[in-house]
């Protein structure tokens, strides 16, 4: 929570996810990646200081609230890669979280054939779609990781805008975000900072 003080303190605007897309100012919005269990810990301290929170959901672990099993995480706890399972995905919905797409299954998009590429970011569309009774209307890449070709799919499957970690202002299909990982402290983060400009 250090971190969202900071940002306050800097005068930074919570704001729907929509206002950080369109990039309008000093916003300040929340997100998580992969629907950890571990990211319901801060929801409260977030809502009690008004910071909007989204979370990004793969649908495929959502079936059964499985641990995210993907090699890059091989060493971490399995506890810490519990992911929720839809029935706490649709509370928290209601509660006025935003829930968007990490694609189906957290795959590597780049290197995909097309018609698997295709079938990551759709399903996963209508899966929350079908789930939540809303549109589905962002997408953070799993890894950040993207080419032209993932950015074109994820606006012809229907997405108004994606997230990168390494994105570009004004790219609505590569819109960047300050990555922030466990362990990292405050002049750290506050370097990332300033170096996207934010």
């Amino acid at each position: 929570m250090r971190q969202v003080e900071r940002f306050l303190r800097l005068r930074y605007r919570p704001a729907p996810l929509a206002d950080a897309v369109d990039g309008r100012g000093r916003v300040l919005h929340v997100t998580f990646d992969d629907a950890f269990r571990s990211a319901e810990r801060v929801l409260p301290e977030l809502e009690a200081r008004g910071v909007p929170v989204t979370i990004f959901v793969c649908p495929r672990f959502a079936d059964a609230g499985a641990p995210l099993t993907v090699p890059e995480l091989v060493n971490e706890p399995r506890e810490e890669l519990l992911t929720m399972a839809w029935d706490r995905i649709q509370e928290l919905a209601a509660s006025g979280v935003g829930v968007e797409s990490h694609t189906l299954s957290h795959r590597h998009l780049p290197q995909l054939g097309d018609d698997e590429l295709d079938r990551e970011l759709r399903e996963a569309k209508a899966a929350l779609e079908d789930r939540l009774r809303r549109r589905c209307r962002f997408l953070a890449y799993p890894f950040g990781d993207l080419d032209e070709r993932v950015r074109r799919a994820a606006e012809r499957a229907g997405y108004e805008a994606a997230f990168a970690v390494e994105g570009e202002r004004g790219e609505r299909f590569a819109l960047p975000r300050v990555a922030i990982y466990r362990g990292e402290g405050t002049t750290r983060i506050a370097l990332k900072t300033v170096r996207r400009g934010r």
